[in-house]
């Protein structure tokens, strides 16, 4: 079986949200094998699902039919596993992968007891992100397996949840995949886009993104019929839908031997460095009247917040902003940051002058 290296960029999984039926399984199965790009085959066969009475897999009888496909593809399968009867069960049925889900990587008792099970077994493992955004979680998941002897361990960035993440169903936080892949430079990462757009219009642009961050691959949900999909129906594609999807997008280099483009980027590159540096002495500059302003207060009695003063800020700079071209979004994103950090800084110095 092929498992993906660190420069790779077109490992893609698909199948189905749910294992449903006989049927669908192998309808599925065989159409995506037809399309000829797909690495790997991924289905659902135990649900955690937020509330009862949900959908929640058809469970162990779902196994045999992954077998058939299996045999009849002669694609790998892989499964998300939640607990040790399931990573039994599927060790038993000789599934290629497994995957544990947001739902588990957030707990480290489970992800043990599962590392445990697993361990002297030759099986790749895939761990998607924490439901919230926890790299340490992430990370730690990692780890627990490798510390097994897991040598076969890969990412899937599925989006956070957030109270209001539109217009996706999970906010993506690209920085913390990249975080990731910092901390981990030898993991492959792939992006489950339907997790992360949560309606399948959205999931192409989804998938460029994860392509020009340099992701190594896409893990898809796919359904013969999604609109009569058991689970997840509005983020899944059918087969035809996923293939056009595929088609369009745009599979970019990483890097060029174009000298002219190359001395062009290294110029404008530059440039950047010298404005980067600009702004950091300009941060310095700025924190370090913080610092005196903070002290100022102390000397005069007067609180850290100043809630006027703060929305005016605000208002201030995201209208500088737009009328340079900048998102609102980006200013407040910046300046949330700015004055989190300031009145840490004001803390501090209150601190220092209360212990003398």
């Amino acid at each position: 079986m092929n498992w993906p290296k660190t420069h790779d960029s077109d490992y893609i999984i698909a199948g189905p949200c749910s294992a449903e039926s006989r049927k669908q399984v192998l309808e599925v199965s065989n159409s995506l094998k037809a399309i000829g790009k797909v690495k790997a085959l991924r289905f659902g066969v135990w649900k955690p699902r937020t509330r009862p009475g949900a959908f929640e897999g058809i469970g162990s009888q779902a196994l045999s039919w992954i077998q058939e496909a299996k045999e009849s593809t002669g694609l790998p399968v892989m499964v998300e596993v939640a607990n040790v009867q399931h990573v039994k069960a599927c060790l038993d049925a000789k599934v290629d992968m497994v995957w544990l889900g947001a739902r588990t990587t957030v707990n480290p008792f489970y992800v043990q007891e599962i590392a445990d099970a697993l361990k002297g077994n030759d099986i790749p493992v895939w761990i998607k992100n924490p439901m919230h955004p926890d790299i340490g979680l992430w990370q730690g998941a990692i780890e627990r397996f490798h510390k097994v002897g897991i040598e076969k361990v890969g990412a899937i960035h599925r989006g956070f949840y957030s109270y209001d993440s539109r217009p996706f169903r999970n906010e993506p936080k690209w920085e913390i995949a990249l975080d990731l892949r910092q901390k981990f430079p030898e993991i492959p990462i792939l992006v489950d886009p339907s997790h992360i757009a949560g309606k399948g219009s959205l999931i192409q642009e989804v998938c460029q993104t994860a392509l020009d961050l340099r992701m190594n691959g896409l893990m898809v949900e796919v359904h013969p019929e999604p609109k009569s999909a058991l689970s997840d129906a509005q983020q899944q594609i059918t087969p035809d839908h996923f293939l056009k999807m595929l088609d369009l997008l745009v599979w970019r280099m990483p890097s060029t031997s174009d000298e002219s483009f190359l001395k062009i980027l290294e110029k404008k590159r530059e440039a950047i460095d010298s404005i980067d540096s600009n702004l950091v002495e300009i941060l310095a500059k700025r924190f370090a009247l913080v610092e005196e302003i903070g002290a100022y207060k102390k000397e005069h009695g007067v609180t850290i917040l100043q809630l006027e003063r703060w929305f005016k800020i605000m208002e201030m700079r995201k209208s500088q902003g737009k009328s340079l071209g900048l998102s609102e979004e980006l200013i407040h994103e910046l300046y949330q940051i700015i004055h989190k950090n300031s009145i840490r800084i004001q803390t501090q110095v209150m601190r220092k002058a209360d212990e003398k």
